[in-house]
């Protein structure tokens, strides 16, 4: 394999993480607008004269994005022509490039336009596809699935059941954490786990917003510690998804732990963006549990 495309896959899969992340930096920050109702320019300018934090954030993201789709344009090039010969290569080149470009225009539309807070929630959900279908592209790239041996791993139907439905319910998870953020309503509840209003029920819309979240999130560390405890009983001899799920649970906790600090820190910047990484690492993680799915001999089960 050609080194040079290793290299790309590593700097467009790093790269599409910053865009992740920056894209959560801005809606923390409120630095959505910190070029005004302008885009691809900023206050009638390339580069404003009067530079505010905000402005400054919104730039860096606006940079990290436009070098993002360049990057990808790049590396769906040149998979296509390397490893076009892979099943998964083409699909996943087309999808991380598509959801980029609909990932830019959702941004650009909130800038000119304004959107509601239910679209803006989508934008994260966007990256985090073209981001994991850049990963899986970096992942072939490095022939994965080969040093894993893939092609004989065997998943029952119990597992591979488990597996589809957790990762489509994660999707759902970072809509709702989306939501939470776009919404302002992180700090609507004082407490944790529970929202602290003296009432058992959320009194308001944005606390319905936030405990619903809390509620998904639950949800989903339930479910893949359960999956987890299956690897751990029944997978052991299959390495990748031994200490893929192990991993995949150790990342979950950490998400879980750090909404609570989210709250406890009284929405400390570090921990939020901390937050952000976390479930997209877990839902890329999850991605590839998919593709070893589609590579495995299903059993009869």
């Amino acid at each position: 394999m050609q080194s040079w495309l290793k290299w790309l896959g590593v700097l467009t899969t790093l790269v599409m993480l910053v865009v992740l992340i920056g894209g959560a930096l801005v809606t923390k920050t409120d630095s959505g607008l910190g070029c005004g109702n302008e885009w691809p320019l900023c206050h009638g300018q390339i580069i404003p004269e009067d530079i505010t934090m905000e402005t400054f954030i919104e730039l860096s993201h606006r940079a990290a994005s436009g070098a993002a789709g360049l990057l990808v344009l790049s590396l769906s090039i040149g998979s296509w022509r390397v490893i076009g010969h892979k099943r998964e290569t083409k699909f996943l080149a087309l999808l991380s490039f598509f959801f980029l470009m609909a990932q830019a225009l959702i941004g650009a539309a909130a800038v000119l336009w304004g959107q509601n807070d239910f679209v803006l929630a989508l934008h994260f959900g966007i990256s985090l596809i073209s981001f994991a279908s850049v990963l899986l592209l970096t992942l072939l790239i490095f022939e994965v699935d080969k040093r894993f041996d893939a092609s004989n791993i065997v998943i029952d139907k119990r597992m591979k059941w488990h597996t589809i439905g957790v990762t489509l319910y994660s999707y759902m998870v970072v809509y709702t954490g989306a939501l939470v953020r776009h919404t302002e309503a992180s700090m609507v509840c004082g407490s944790w786990p529970l929202c602290g209003n003296n009432s058992f029920l959320p009194s308001n819309m944005y606390q319905w917003i936030q405990m619903g979240h809390r509620a998904a999130a639950g949800l989903i560390f339930i479910w893949i510690a359960y999956i987890t405890y299956i690897a751990v009983k029944h997978y052991k001899q299959q390495r990748v998804l031994y200490w893929g799920w192990l991993i995949a649970f150790s990342l979950v906790l950490l998400q879980v732990i750090a909404g609570a600090f989210i709250i406890w820190t009284n929405l400390n910047l570090y921990v939020a963006l901390a937050h952000a990484l976390f479930i997209s690492c877990l839902f890329g993680l999850l991605c590839y549990f998919i593709l070893l799915i589609s590579r495995s001999n299903i059993n009869g089960q």
